[in-house]
């Protein structure tokens, strides 16, 4: 086996991480979310801010986007656990910070982060380096998908109750997966407890992106394959809302980017938005939902 020390997060969580960094030191206030805690996990050196995709200009859109469903995911989170909701499951958590960022809301959830068992050691490590540690609220829950792990009993295994609603988040994973894999997920989450919540994010096809948009996404493309991580997936709305009905969710609802950056941009003095091309679908569990699969 190898050493977990020689294990690490792959680009694109990283890149998210210090995306998210870079909102708070190269944008001005009002900081749509404040996360510099994934930066000082990956401690990328001192020359990160010089990476051709950290320019400040070229990447805003994405970073805007990136800020802008992370801030979206943490208003929902907030608005379940208002209504009773206990636990809160991140699928593809990366260097995802909810727990170190936001103690007293995860004081009142038990987090579960899936991702893979490198990831997730080397994640484990560096939060008690850093002097978070691991509390028991936050169960990191490590999937061999390669090895055909099934992440609902590695779930279950920690501690996550189906009988009991939850919000489940999935941002930034459906385009690495084939259409069948995201069905066969959708089936597994319409099967949680009433009450429950999904927030999934899905790459639009190019030719539903702003004109001004399309090339970055094009330029990204070949930059994901190289990094192992090819995009092979986009749905148009209307696919991705027919995906999650036909799995079992009767309330699902599409919220586009342009939303988001109606909700968290506006009236800003330096003009940052959110580069279109990737939304939301939100689907609920209602009882009837439950009664019908029963």
């Amino acid at each position: 086996m190898a050493d977990e020390r020689d294990e690490w997060p792959d680009t694109t969580a990283v890149r998210v991480a210090l995306w998210r960094a870079m909102h708070v030191q190269a944008d001005p206030p009002p900081h749509v979310i404040e996360d510099e805690i994934g930066l000082r996990l990956a401690a990328p050196g001192e020359g990160w801010r010089h990476r051709p995709d950290m320019d400040p200009r070229a990447t805003a859109g994405f970073r805007a986007a990136v800020v802008a469903r992370a801030r979206f995911v943490e208003d929902l989170v907030a608005e379940q656990a208002g209504r009773g909701v206990t636990q809160y499951v991140i699928l593809g958590a990366g260097l995802d910070t909810f727990a170190q960022r936001r103690p007293e809301l995860a004081a009142r959830l038990r987090v579960f982060e899936i991702d893979r068992p490198g990831t997730l050691a080397w994640k484990r490590r560096r939060l008690t380096e850093l002097g978070y540690g691991v509390p028991d609220g936050l169960r990191l829950v490590p999937v061999d998908f390669e090895a055909g792990g099934d992440w609902w009993e590695e779930l279950a295994a920690a501690g996550f109750d189906p009988g009991l609603p939850a919000v489940v988040a999935c941002t930034g994973v459906t385009m690495y997966l084939t259409e069948e894999a995201t069905a066969a997920t959708l089936r597994r989450l319409a099967g949680l407890a009433p009450g429950s919540t999904l927030a999934l994010t899905f790459l639009l096809p190019a030719g539903l992106l702003d004109e001004a948009d399309r090339p970055a996404l094009e330029a990204t493309k070949p930059q994901a394959r190289a990094a192992g991580t090819p995009f092979i997936s986009f749905y148009t709305p209307r696919e991705m809302l027919a995906l999650a009905r036909a799995a079992g969710f009767e309330d699902t609802r599409h919220v586009p980017g342009t939303a988001l950056a109606d909700r968290y941009f506006a009236g800003r003095s330096d003009g940052l938005r959110p580069s279109s091309g990737e939304d939301f679908l939100v689907a609920s569990v209602s009882s009837d939902d439950a009664r019908e699969r029963s």
